[in-house]
């Protein structure tokens, strides 16, 4: 279905759209009307946005399970983009603590729509960056960020002496849980590639397993957590590498391990679990990002940016993401 053409007269912004379930190949460059900001909402110009797995998996409709929260036969969000960094351009009524020109890093959510030069998100979705925190690397450690958070700080309750294992520990997510982890205390082990060991070893991990010689289930342990950030592991595989009262952790959903979470409060030894951490509660994402922007202000965790595209070159940067080599985020900038 394509989109109208706005009238002349009115003021557009670029935007990427897709109308239907694809290869990155039906990512297309639009415009749309300038968003206007209502009450309790600010529009931001939008400096950059993440591409990440989980906005390729719904433009692609794999597994044909996210038709459920993208739509049926067609994308119901046409635009993409969850974790946008830029400036505020427009404040709506009844919003307090965030004047025009503010640099912040907002979380669109469900509506997405980050895939453009400008959008609208409600005030409370938008945090402050902090000064001397260049807004590219602000949306990095946001990105993968604000799930390594939840998994390692509530779902596996690191703290100092911590045995953990990260696979995919140089992706957006298992880079951030490397350097939260140790920040908490925790012995991290990262699995990556070969060209990434040195990346996940500079974040904090004391031992680096590179996956191109050694398989997963020879990593060593036991681990008191198994944080499979890419999913290409399974708990079955993973659980001779686990403590006697380990936990394997994944950000992947499958019925094996959504069968494992519900019966984990059962669990006497070793256990599993997911947690969707993008369905919690606004005000728990919205604490999390500023937790986490203040850890990178200091200078505690770094957002890791791989590469950056102009926003019509989505498609390529979806191309890339997929290929599953990338370090940190990948960033489109508008």
């Amino acid at each position: 279905m394509p989109t109208p053409v706005p009238a002349a007269d009115v003021a557009t912004t670029p935007v990427v759209v897709h109308h239907r379930y694809g290869p990155p190949s039906v990512l297309r460059a639009d415009r749309r009307p300038l968003p206007v900001a209502g009450p309790g909402d600010v529009v931001v110009a939008v400096e950059a946005v993440a591409v990440s797995r989980a906005e390729c998996a719904f433009r692609a409709a794999d597994p044909p399970v996210a038709r459920l929260a993208t739509g049926l036969r067609r994308p119901r969000r046409p635009v993409l983009g969850g974790d946008v960094g830029g400036r505020v351009v427009q404040v709506g009524a009844g919003v307090a603590g965030l004047r025009t020109g503010d640099r912040v890093v907002a979380q669109t959510g469900i509506t997405m729509g980050g895939y453009a030069g400008h959008v609208r998100v409600p005030a409370a979705a938008a945090t402050p960056v902090p000064d001397g925190l260049d807004v590219r690397a602000a949306v990095a450690v946001v990105e993968g960020g604000s799930t390594a958070l939840p998994f390692v700080r509530d779902h596996a309750r690191v703290r100092p002496g911590t045995r953990l294992l990260v696979n995919g520990a140089a992706g957006a997510v298992g880079a951030a849980a490397v350097q939260l982890a140790a920040h908490l205390g925790a012995e991290v082990t990262g699995v990556c590639s070969t060209d990434h060991v040195d990346l996940v070893r500079s974040l904090g991990a004391v031992a680096v397993v590179d996956r191109t010689r050694t398989r997963l289930e020879d990593a060593g342990g036991p681990f008191d957590v198994v944080l499979d950030a890419v999913g290409t592991s399974s708990a079955r595989r993973c659980r001779h590498l686990l403590a006697p009262r380990g936990v394997y952790l994944t950000t992947v959903p499958s019925l094996d391990v959504l069968v494992r979470t519900a019966l984990r409060p059962l669990a006497r030894g070793r256990s599993a679990a997911i947690a969707f951490t993008g369905l919690r509660p606004p005000a728990a994402r919205a604490a999390d990002v500023a937790e986490l922007l203040a850890l990178a202000g200091a200078g505690t965790v770094r957002g890791v940016v791989d590469r950056t595209w102009p926003l019509a070159q989505a498609a390529e940067a979806h191309a890339y993401v997929e290929a599953g080599h990338k370090a940190g985020t990948v960033l489109l900038l508008p």
